[in-house]
């Protein structure tokens, strides 16, 4: 009835890169665990003795500490051979630095993660002007990700492909909803035909589904649509879509400014809770339509005078993971708001899965898939066809990823039931001349297209991977 996800390994088609990172924090090792897993040379630069040590005593990797914006410190590394340069330190400048002194070496590519508000509003000039493949900011990023699911609170997760053209949908089948008992052919001819349901999770288990899957109360689905037809789906089978009309935010850094600013942008009145009162200030300016409270977030009778029991969105945003789950915890309890978790720290997944936390972003794999989905394309050894977006799906067991087709190959016009695909795959949608096809054996794949692919095979970088 169904095929169960097998992980599957990287694809021997990718050409390894050397890649030089500056930073070994959070994000740093984040990118060192998948870089490795998919087979390139890293090297790894960072001040600090301790995370050097514990980074190569982990990983298969070249470790040096020192000042990454060093030229002679870039030349001992091996900054001459790099492909691909990353620098993730905590410091804006201090990436941008080291980018364009790598770029001045070398003949590599450069990533620079930057997250201040004032370079994020020049990053196009920026990366122009200093030649960067990408600059990427984690906070800005995590704020448009929960701005997405804040627009359609039904989901858990809302992943976007071809500029928003098409939308992965993720969301938990309720008690007595009409869709339990269902099999996936009932739901395309009874309730909706343009939505294709891509993964089902059960029981700790996860299933790509055939038509005679039947679906359950409690399933946790995803599929994919246009946003129009995703919020009509979910209308019909009875979800409120409605955005909501009001959020409040704990904790006043990048991430609430960017995510009030979004908000405030598409009509929802926001309110900002902050211990700093210097933050306060600054957010006041920066915000003048939001509401800014000096005050401790954790505090429950502050939290209760501030109105959590009637607002319709909860979003815990302070540096402090445990802090930001025991706050939806609390929400969970004594409101019906939509709660995002945002968690730093992955250390305790399996734990932090059983909880109930609504839906929960993890700013370092955010940061990771758009680096991860660059170093790919860079490693494509077959043709053009881009890879443009890549997300990483339930528990980074499997990945939902968008080619942009540019030129013929073994998969383009021929009909997709003469193709012969990887077990544990599916072909989600195809997007022509911007309408959305959720393909049947019939349909073709053609240049211009953008397809989008649900599989567990790890290490896709061509859209000829899919072939088995």
């Amino acid at each position: 009835m169904h095929n169960p996800f097998k992980i599957g390994a990287p694809q021997s088609n990718v050409r390894g890169l050397h890649i030089m990172i500056v930073g070994g924090g959070k994000v740093g090792g984040t990118l060192v665990e998948q870089l490795c897993k998919e087979g390139h040379d890293i090297t790894v630069i960072d001040t600090d003795p301790d995370i050097i040590a514990s980074l190569t005593n982990t990983f298969d990797i070249m470790g040096m500490t020192g000042n990454g914006a060093s030229y002679s410190v870039q030349i001992e590394a091996g900054i001459a051979d790099t492909d691909l340069f990353i620098a993730v330190t905590g410091s804006d400048e201090l990436n941008l630095l080291c980018c364009t002194v790598a770029k001045q070496v070398a003949d590599c590519a450069a990533i620079a993660r930057v997250r201040t508000p004032d370079y994020s509003k020049e990053s196009a000039y920026l990366r122009e002007k200093l030649g960067l493949a990408m600059i990427i900011n984690p906070e800005l990023e995590t704020a448009r990700e929960a701005g997405r699911i804040l627009l359609m609170p039904t989901a858990l997760e809302v992943g976007s492909f071809a500029h928003g053209q098409a939308e992965m949908v993720k969301f938990k089948i309720p008690e007595g909803n009409k869709l339990d008992g269902m099999t996936l052919i009932d739901v395309s001819q009874h309730i909706e035909s343009n939505v294709l349901v891509c993964i089902v999770e059960r029981d700790g288990g996860v299933n790509i589904p055939s038509g005679k899957f039947e679906l359950k109360s409690g399933d946790v689905i995803s599929f994919v649509s246009t946003p129009k037809i995703a919020r009509s789906f979910l209308t019909k089978i009875g979800f409120n879509v409605r955005q909501v009309k009001n959020a409040m935010i704990v904790g006043g850094g990048r991430a609430a400014y960017y995510l009030g600013n979004q908000l405030l942008r598409s009509g929802i009145d926001v309110k900002i809770i902050e211990q700093d009162k210097k933050r306060c200030e600054e957010l006041s300016i920066l915000l003048p339509k939001a509401i800014i409270i000096n005050g401790d977030g954790s505090d429950e009778d502050l939290l209760r005078e501030e109105g959590i029991d009637s607002v319709e969105a909860f979003i815990p945003l302070t540096g402090i993971d445990e802090e930001n789950i025991i706050l939806t915890l609390f929400a969970r309890q004594f409101s019906n708001a939509k709660v995002i978790t945002k968690i730093n720290r992955i250390n305790f997944h399996s734990v932090i899965g059983k909880l109930d936390l609504g839906s929960i972003l993890f700013p370092k794999y955010i940061t990771s898939e758009a680096i991860i989905a660059y170093v790919r394309g860079m490693s494509n050894t077959i043709g053009r066809n881009n890879l443009r977006t890549l997300y990483y799906l339930v528990d980074r067991k499997a990945e939902a990823l968008e080619f942009e087709i540019e030129e013929e190959s073994a998969i383009t016009s021929k009909p997709l039931m003469e193709l012969s695909l990887k077990s544990s795959l599916l072909i989600a949608g195809i997007i022509r001349k911007g309408k959305i096809i959720i393909p049947s054996g019939s349909d073709m794949i053609c240049v211009g297209d953008i397809v989008i692919i649900v599989t567990a095979h790890m290490g896709f970088n061509d859209i000829t991977d899919i072939l088995a």
